[in-house]
């Protein structure tokens, strides 16, 4: 019986990561606009200002927690060290940990904001555990981060989820990142380090224009967002 659910499982996560790279990317855009579209509930953009990475995964399926492999997809992003503009999308897996029994329901969309440098260091080298490598906390809803909010702003990582229309912030101790270097090389064309990609040392491949564009909007304060605050 194990070995009859182990298998279905396998077959189930096949059929999940069907899409191509450039799909998943475009999925990845989509994901970002929603949230960040909706009304007072997407991530408040004075965080994502200060934010060095961002993290998205999208329709992450609780169902290949059975095998404990992967079961998350999606692209990291990191500014330059002038914090002027962002770089091309690194993809990466999210694997392991307790996620599998906090996300509820079929289908999950995650995003992650790495707020540090020393956080940035993590997602530019091999695989890191968060909570154990990296410190995270779920973030903040709404349009600003509230004072309250503020034991919180110490962690590397702040982490969102949405699970059938509802946002909110979420806690990914025990959960694990590394790069997915198949489909690095699937976009970029040969075999490539994250660490080459988010340091901005590669061309953006066809497809990340437009999570570019997204990522830079999100993540700029203008006067009338300080007058609303």
């Amino acid at each position: 019986m194990k070995k009859v659910v182990i298998a279905a499982s396998l077959a189930i996560s096949a059929t999940m990561w069907a899409e191509t790279a450039q799909e998943r990317l475009t999925e990845t855009t989509t994901v970002l606009n929603e949230i960040m579209q909706t009304p007072d509930k997407g991530i408040p953009q004075d965080l994502f200002a200060k934010a060095e990475c961002v993290i998205i995964l999208p329709s992450v399926k609780k169902a290949a927690f059975v095998v404990g492999g992967e079961y998350g997809k999606g692209f990291a992003s990191c500014r330059d060290t002038t914090h002027s503009s962002w770089g091309p999308p690194s993809a990466v897996q999210l694997e392991g940990g307790s996620v599998g029994f906090q996300i509820g329901g079929s289908a999950t969309d995650l995003v992650l904001l790495v707020m540090n440098r020393k956080g940035m260091d993590k997602l530019t080298g091999d695989k890191f555990t968060l909570g154990a490598d990296a410190s995270v906390a779920a973030g903040p809803v709404g349009r600003t981060a509230s004072a309250q909010t503020n034991a919180r702003m110490d962690a590397e990582i702040l982490s969102w989820s949405r699970s059938k229309g509802v946002f909110a912030g979420i806690s990914l101790k025990g959960a694990s990142l590394r790069p997915d270097k198949s489909e690095n090389r699937a976009l970029y064309g040969n075999d490539v380090t994250a660490k080459e990609i988010l340091a901005g040392s590669m061309k953006a491949p066809a497809g990340a224009t437009s999570l570019n564009s997204a990522l830079t909007k999100y993540s700029t304060v203008t006067n009338a967002d300080r007058t609303k605050q």
